[in-house]
């Protein structure tokens, strides 16, 4: 068993963060916008006899063999368990469903569609099955008792496929979200808006990109993932007020793919992230898995028409004032309305919400008992300098609304939030 090692961040691994853009382009879709994020609590995948004995390897080493990992063709069935702790949504499920009587106001949205099929994974325990051939071909399929999502990219040809429904999606890489700057004129990759991460890499590769000063990274022993020896890389804050306690990496030997992901929370209990091959194979997989015709009386949305309807869908924006504003793009440099207070692990979104309003309330008729009843099961009042407001809580990120309309959020406790917007007073 390989000892620990540590190695202390100093603003990232150099030479690590080219090597993470090349290695980006391999990886399965990843999709989804939203909070939340990333997922997972997983059954170990294959019995072992015991760890592995493997050579000594400090985490400087462990990080720059993920960033190197030049594997381009795989294939394999990943396990992934999301526990956030919230509330069930009771009544409210159907309504923001896709074709359901509240978010399209039953205009038939194609249950297809990745923005919609893709939020699955921030709860529950989900079977994928995974398989890419460079960076123009991979599948991802979300596979149910009986029926499979499916998602497929080849060339600049995009396709989902719900076969419980008969429907299907299809779009051009550019009409997906491919940003033609973002990586020198090459595709991407990712055929769908990026956001949530669907594998192992792809989620250690996002906590990876943010370590610097404040982070802690060793290595932690070996284990076996799906038949393979593997060492395993953990990385914590240093900072106090974080929600996250870990992260553990199991990373492949051999190759420098990461196997298995796992979030753990501060608060202890089960993994809040913790996603896992099962089984995986570093071969090139059958062409045919990327080809796809719908079947004859299959239900066809185009990108433009799903653009149009989620255009005219107010989604969340009537529940909650603000919230186009914390979705992906509000933070980026340059946006007016948000700031970020503090750093690392413990950094703390402020936004401010159009109009400074807070959050409607079952007394003055602004939502329905059914959506006050839920946000009242999210939150907790608070008071202090800034006045006050409610936090809503997840294990993961929680979030302060003011009462005058200012928003605080971060993967932080509820006390670093009310530190923070008493500071920001």
């Amino acid at each position: 068993m390989a000892p620990n090692d540590s190695a202390e961040t100093n603003g990232g691994t150099r030479g690590t963060a080219a090597g993470r853009r090349k290695a980006a382009r391999y990886i399965v879709p990843v999709a989804v916008a939203g909070v939340a994020a990333a997922t997972i609590g997983l059954v170990p995948a294959l019995a072992s006899s015991g760890d592995p004995d493997l050579p000594k390897i400090s985490a400087q080493e462990l990080i720059e063999k993920i960033a190197a990992s030049d594997t381009e063709q795989l294939s394999g069935t990943v396990k992934i368990s999301t526990d956030l702790g919230i509330p069930s949504l009771g009544g409210l499920a159907g309504s923001f469903a896709p074709g359901g009587a509240g978010g399209d106001g039953g205009k038939g949205g194609s249950s297809a569609d990745p923005q919609e099929r893709m939020t699955e994974l921030a709860s529950g325990t989900h079977t994928l099955r995974i398989a890419a051939d460079g960076p123009d071909r991979q599948r991802l399929s979300i596979l149910d008792n009986a029926s499979e999502y499916s998602l497929i990219h080849n060339g600049d040809q995009v396709w989902a496929y719900d076969s419980k429904s008969d429907q299907a999606y299809h779009a051009t890489e550019k009409q997906a979200g491919e940003d033609a700057g973002r990586d020198a004129g090459k595709k991407s990759g990712h055929p769908v808006p990026e956001g949530v991460p669907t594998t192992p890499k792809a989620l250690a590769e996002q906590v990876l990109k943010a370590a610097g000063p404040t982070t802690s990274v060793t290595v932690d022993g070996t284990a076996q993932v799906a038949g393979r020896d593997a060492y395993k890389l953990v990385v914590k804050p240093r900072q106090s007020g974080s929600t996250i306690g870990s992260v553990t990496v199991a990373v492949d030997a051999e190759s420098g793919v990461p196997l298995k992901f796992t979030l753990l929370p501060a608060a202890g209990g089960k993994a809040v992230v913790d996603a896992g091959f099962t089984e995986v194979d570093f071969a090139k997989p059958d062409a045919s898995l990327f080809t796809f015709t719908p079947p004859k009386g299959t239900e066809v949305t185009e990108a433009d028409d799903a653009k149009a309807q989620h255009k005219a869908d107010k989604g969340l924006g009537d529940l909650i004032p603000g919230a186009d504003a914390a979705q992906p793009g509000a933070g980026e440099p340059g946006a007016k309305n948000t700031k970020v207070i503090g750093e690392g692990w413990s950094a703390i979104a402020e936004i401010t919400t159009p109009g400074a309003t807070g959050l409607p309330s079952k007394a003055s008729g602004d939502v329905p008992a059914e959506a006050q009843q839920f946000l009242d099961a999210l939150g907790d009042k608070v008071t202090g300098k800034f006045g006050s407001g409610t936090v809503f809580k997840t294990r993961l990120v929680n979030a302060l609304m003011t009462d005058d309309g200012k928003v605080y959020v971060g993967a932080v406790t509820k006390d670093a939030l009310v530190k923070a917007a008493n500071s920001a007073s």
